[in-house]
């Protein structure tokens, strides 16, 4: 059986509750499909479809890392031509979130499990996806308060694609320390 994997960093409920403030000021129903709470989280390595999940797994529970200072930033429409996705920009002042992000990846790769991305890494989470049929907007009329938090655990997900959207369930975990 095949598993559609990602490794993400886990965000404190003072973060998800701004994000939810956002989504809901910012993204008209009729436009935008808003994704759950609890599944926010800022992505730090898509694997796609695996065979198996232990060698992501081994990976994740062996980091070792401190929770990098954080803020949520400006909200972005992604890609930014024929936008799909409503996020916000995730601020890494310290460059602990881009380092924890290089040595997943790194070690994903090492351990055969990931291809990395030639794209730079870009953090931010996804609050809601365009409504099928809908017409993309080009601009935003409201903001993120600029919440600073911690960064949360890393997180392995397997996502289980549903006729609701996506269900996201934790397989293994490390939490900063």
């Amino acid at each position: 059986m095949k598993l559609r994997l990602f490794v993400a960093l886990a965000l404190p409920p003072t973060a998800v509750e701004a994000l939810v403030r956002f989504r809901d000021a910012a993204g008209d129903p009729a436009v935008w499909r808003p994704l759950a709470p609890e599944t926010f989280h800022v992505t730090l390595a898509f694997l796609g479809w695996c065979a198996d999940a232990a060698p992501a797994a081994r990976v994740v529970e062996g980091l070792a890392f401190a929770a990098p200072p954080l803020a949520l930033g400006a909200p972005l429409l992604l890609p930014p031509r024929r936008a799909r996705v409503l996020t916000v920009a995730v601020d890494d002042p310290s460059g602990g979130l881009a380092a924890v992000q290089t040595e997943v990846a790194g070690a994903l790769a090492a351990a055969g499990t990931f291809e990395p991305e030639a794209r730079p890494f870009r953090p931010h989470v996804t609050v809601a996806r365009l409504r099928k049929g809908a017409r993309s907007p080009r601009s935003l009329s409201a903001a993120p308060d600029p919440v600073a938090f911690a960064g949360g655990a890393v997180v392995l997900f397997r996502s289980h694609i549903e006729p609701g959207g996506a269900r996201y369930e934790p397989l293994a975990s490390r939490p900063p320390g």
